[in-house]
């Protein structure tokens, strides 16, 4: 499971990088690196991708996922299985889908003698303001979905 100060950090600073990895039918790994993330509860993570992403393609063949989640004092892995839940969130110049992950394990992922001193920072580039209020929509679709 998540624990709770994890979700808190990640619901308190509203985008969140992290790494998630998909699996195609055939077998083929991908991974990227994602901002849109949301956790609903201990065992169930949102995510959004573009629609037409490989991510996207993977979590609609097989639904196998696992993300990498960095925060202070932690490395953590989550496996899971996901399913899309959105197919298209209204009101984005683009289209972008909305997967729910069910968290089958959460693995600690740092080695002996090491930590994590804090989040990935990242920065938006190009016209701030849209990407802004883009993170806004896609966030509050992340969160109002089901709930």
């Amino acid at each position: 499971m998540l624990p709770r100060e994890l979700i808190d950090l990640m619901r308190d600073l509203g985008v969140f990088p992290v790494v998630i990895g998909t699996v195609d039918g055939e077998g083929n790994q991908h991974m990227t690196f994602i901002t849109w993330i949301y956790p609903i509860d201990e065992r169930t993570l949102r995510v959004a991708v573009s629609f037409k992403a490989k991510t996207a393609q993977n979590i609609r063949q097989t639904g196998k996922v696992a993300i990498q989640i960095f925060a202070p004092d932690k490395s953590l892995t989550c496996y899971g299985t996901g399913k899309e839940i959105i197919e298209k969130i209204e009101g984005i110049p683009f289209d972008v889908s909305v997967f729910e992950i069910t968290i089958d394990t959460v693995e600690n992922s740092l080695f002996p003698g090491s930590t994590i001193t804090g989040v990935i920072p990242f920065a938006h580039t190009g016209n701030i303001l849209k990407m802004v209020e883009l993170d806004h929509k896609v966030m509050s679709a992340l969160k109002d979905k089901g709930e």
